[in-house]
């Protein structure tokens, strides 16, 4: 990472959706409960990371790079650059311009930290520690305008993995980071080295001693920008969008006359969410769901302002079947939105998901919600991450008949998937 310049158990049986008798709530696989106008973003590709956040103009200047997410450090007691840039209105300018933000934390490090002059973890303390860092992160990121949903990354930095108690201490503050940020509704991501925190996460991947990661994005600078075949890491780990990789260290590039010092990365994981913001074209209604059949929930004026933070599909009015969420977690219709494209999305603006951790082995996917629809190639590891766009009725599997449809179309029952109930609807999951 660029700072100062020194780098220096089994899992579970194969479920044919009859298998174990309740799905895991806590360790490895802890509670996540999201806002009413929340959704979870997920970039798949470049990416890179420096040490101050560029200047807009910069950001600007580099849309003509490979990259398409910046790194940005929103915190840390560790954090040695000055950031002038990270403010609600840099966070607004360079999403609008397609940006996908990746917010990291540089908090404790490890008591054998190959890092010097750091501030470290105390050993007794790891949980407290994990945690009250966890929620100074969450009041970083939202300072700056990052919405619950986003993911935020504890920077681990490279430390001695021989050493026993240095990594039980690391595994009880990452451990503690996971479930206070789920415990606020953020997903929770560890950037470490491949040789130390990366390969002791893995080690405890299915331990109920720790709580899961959603996400590893690992130090490994190789050259490769590849997110699977890493040594150390089971490529059945973190495998549904929970993957990133730094590849290559301190280099300098240049693009639209810009010339930075960079980390290059490669990603398929969370990163930050943020809201967009558009006017309406008309008076309007705001409903509780995607559509007219659900409760309206108030009126926004003719040129008014409003926050989307995703878009999902409902019916039809006018051309378009989009519709819009917004920071309050109402709904509009984009018909009557000025966002730039119609009938379809609007990019930057995400698409509608809420990813929660599957809590069983082998889990398929299915064409429908119920088991006797057909099944899509390849089963979904556990901890794999359900990004789920909408619950609807199906086949009643262990206690609950609510089937959660997938970001790729396909279905899997909520029964092992740990959204907050596996009996009815998880709010604030829409119905399909």
């Amino acid at each position: 990472m660029k700072r100062i310049r020194l780098k220096v158990a089994a899992a579970a049986a194969a479920v044919l959706l009859l298998g174990p008798s309740a799905p895991a709530m806590a360790e490895p696989t802890t509670p996540l409960t999201y806002g009413a106008g929340t959704t979870a973003t997920r970039f798949s590709g470049l990416a890179f990371d420096t040490c101050t956040a560029p200047t807009v103009a910069q950001m600007t200047a580099w849309k003509t790079s490979p990259y398409k997410a910046i790194g940005i450090y929103v915190g840390g007691v560790n954090r040695s650059c000055a950031q002038p840039q990270l403010t609600q209105s840099w966070v607004g300018s360079v999403t609008r311009m397609g940006w996908r933000l990746i917010p990291i934390y540089l908090g404790y490090q490890a008591p054998c930290t190959f890092r010097p002059n750091a501030v470290k973890i105390t050993p007794a303390s790891a949980a407290a520690q994990g945690a009250l860092l966890a929620g100074d992160a969450v009041t970083q990121a939202r300072k700056i305008g990052l919405l619950a949903g986003s993911a935020i990354y504890a920077d681990m930095e490279h430390y001695n993995a021989a050493d026993a108690t240095c990594r039980a201490t690391v595994l009880r503050f990452l451990s503690s980071w996971t479930k206070e940020l789920h415990r606020r509704g953020f997903l929770s991501g560890v950037y470490a080295h491949q040789d130390s925190g990366a390969r002791h996460l893995a080690e405890v991947y299915n331990s109920t001693a720790y709580a899961r990661p959603d996400a590893v994005w690992i130090a490994r600078w190789d050259g490769s920008s590849s997110l699977t075949g890493w040594p150390l890491i089971s490529n059945r780990y973190w495998l549904i969008g929970q993957r990133a990789k730094q590849y290559q260290g301190d280099h300098t590039e240049t693009y639209g006359g810009v010339t930075l010092n960079i980390d290059n990365d490669s990603f398929d994981a969370p990163v930050a969410s943020v809201w967009y913001s558009y006017t309406v074209r008309t008076t309007i209604h705001t409903y509780s769901g995607p559509g007219t059949s659900y409760p309206i929930k108030g009126t926004i004026a003719l040129n008014s302002g409003v926050r989307i933070v995703c878009q999902t599909f409902g019916p039809k009015i006018g051309v378009t079947t989009v519709w819009d969420k917004l920071i309050d977690g109402t709904y509009i219709t984009d018909y009557y939105a000025r966002t730039p494209t119609k009938p379809g999305y609007s990019a930057p603006i995400p698409g509608c998901s809420n990813p929660f951790q599957t809590t069983v082995d082998n889990l398929s996917r299915r064409h429908g919600p119920g088991t006797s629809y057909a099944t899509y190639p390849g089963l979904l590891p556990i901890g794999s991450l359900a990004w789920i766009t909408c619950q609807r009725p199906g086949s009643k599997v262990g206690t609950t008949s609510v089937w959660n449809r997938l970001s790729d179309g396909s279905y899997v029952t909520d029964y092992y998937v740990a959204t907050t109930s596996n009996t009815t609807y998880s709010t604030p999951l829409r119905r399909c």
